[in-house]
């Protein structure tokens, strides 16, 4: 913030002079100041050079039409300025989509072996066995969560039951599972 009593910065009279009388001069002062610099500041928070400069460009024309906007007293030009650069490259951020994951492909020969069935049958059925050994109520909330894929909030609303409930179930039944099936873990 700028006090009554300092004077203000060349940058900061050059904006009065867009602001106050929309002086061609004194902008094209202001964009040779401050597009390097803002330029640098977009590519080093991770934009490419072609969008930096876009940014800038758009940046610098915000300056020009929101001049009127502008007050020396609550802030000098430089910091106006470089707000709304920090401004614009959030807004860009948040329309981008976010990345597509990379598809994953099975490496070749990656079929199961006879043994591999087998062991894998098992385990199912050790599974099952344990799972037989619970509760109907926390057997059942753990096959809804893990076996039909459905989320919690989804099985309170089929089971009719608080959402605490089920996250307490879900947590008891794996830690229950997680005991009697320990041994499977054991080299």
């Amino acid at each position: 913030m700028q006090d009554d009593t300092e004077t203000p910065t060349q940058p900061t009279l050059w904006l009065l002079a867009v602001r106050d009388h929309r002086d061609r001069a004194a902008f094209l002062r202001l964009f040779e100041y401050f597009a390097p610099r803002l330029k640098a500041m977009l590519m080093r928070g991770g934009l490419r050079d072609g969008s930096a400069e876009d940014v800038v460009q758009d940046v610098m024309l915000t300056v020009w039409h929101k001049a009127a906007q502008f007050d020396p007293h609550r802030a000098e030009a430089s910091a106006w300025i470089y707000r709304i650069a920090r401004n614009r490259r959030i807004d860009l951020a948040r329309r981008k989509p976010p990345p597509e994951p990379d598809a994953l492909t099975e490496p070749e020969g990656s079929e199961p072996d006879a043994a591999q069935i087998l062991a894998l049958g098992q385990e199912a059925a050790l599974l099952r066995k344990a799972l037989d050994g619970m509760s109907p109520d926390q057997a059942r909330v753990l096959e809804q969560a893990y076996f039909e894929d459905l989320p919690h909030s989804r099985i309170s609303e089929v089971t009719g039951l608080p959402l605490g409930t089920i996250k307490s179930r879900i947590r008891l039944g794996l830690e229950r599972l997680r005991r009697d099936l320990n041994y499977l873990r054991q080299p």
